[in-house]
């Protein structure tokens, strides 16, 4: 007799959260789509990012250029306030943890997010006209920024946000230098070949509690393990302001919490392919607010 969950196994290949045990499945999309669309990106950075899952540039954007973003991320740090949804606020302390939807409240980060050395990359391994799902600043002050545990972004777009396809790659951008002990972006190379269905079921509205630690479509220890050896360890995304990261949306990713004297300020930006826009959410609960995944 065949159980509703692998009826859903076998129609969705990226269910999750429909057991009480996690299993490791090989991906069943692309990484590069196509060569549809010429782009910035060589050969050395595209078998990177196809081997590996993400590829660093040291000096996307200017030092200047980096300054001035960091300038009105900490203006719009300044003005939040604690009733907007889009601002997510560190428990305990207080500090502005995330400022979500920056591409449409800010004419600055606006105008970054249609530049041509960002978009351009994305329609490169993405194959298409893009569009953007989300962008953030992430806030992690001296001596109390709080760690982001592991994840794949895709596992939550699918289950919450009704990604369908492995079609969408996030950019991170320095606006602050990003070394060893500041809490930089953590990936884990070659982790964008496989995707670790996730145990457990999704609370109403998880969202709200996600944002400051998420605790469900997280990974197991026992796959996390799996996933490191398979890949041959862990990567730090460190380099100074203007440098960036790219990475694929099922690239497993984290960072721990800041020890250091000095904050770290990163901008994501996540594309996603035109040809890839959202459903309903496979997890079965209502979609996730605009500010976290524009329909």
């Amino acid at each position: 007799m065949t159980t509703s969950t692998e009826t859903a196994f076998s129609s969705d290949p990226y269910v999750s959260r429909l057991a009480d045990h996690w299993e490791a499945v090989d991906r069943a999309d692309p990484v590069i789509w196509n060569d549809r669309y010429a782009g910035p990106l060589d050969r050395k950075q595209l078998e990177h990012f196809q081997q590996d899952g993400m590829f660093s540039i040291e000096q996307l954007i200017g030092a200047d250029e980096a300054d001035e973003l960091l300038a009105t991320a900490q203006q719009l740090a300044a003005e939040a306030t604690p009733h907007d949804e889009s601002i997510v606020i560190e428990p305990g302390s207080g500090a502005v943890r995330s400022i979500f939807r920056v591409h449409q409240t800010s004419e600055r980060f606006r105008a970054l997010c249609r530049d041509s050395r960002l978009v351009d990359a994305a329609r490169q391994i993405l194959g298409s006209d893009v569009y953007i799902h989300q962008s953030r600043i992430n806030f992690k002050p001296g001596f109390s920024g709080k760690e982001f545990f592991w994840h794949s972004d895709f596992e939550t777009w699918h289950m919450e946000d009704g990604m369908p396809r492995m079609r969408a790659l996030s950019m991170s951008l320095s606006l602050t230098p990003n070394h060893s002990f500041n809490g930089p972006l953590m990936l884990v190379p070659g982790s964008h070949r496989t995707y670790i269905r996730c145990a457990g079921e999704t609370p109403d509205q998880h969202y709200r509690s996600s944002l400051k630690k998420q605790e469900y479509g997280v990974p197991s220890r026992e796959a996390l393990r799996l996933l490191i050896e398979r890949g041959g360890g862990i990567r730090a995304a460190t380099g100074s302001p203007g440098s960036a990261t790219f990475f694929d949306c099922n690239t497993m990713h984290g960072s721990v919490a800041n020890l250091s004297p000095d904050d770290r300020t990163n901008l994501f930006v996540v594309f996603n392919s035109i040809e890839n826009k959202l459903v309903e959410p496979f997890g079965g609960k209502p979609p996730r607010p605009a500010f976290l995944a524009e329909r």
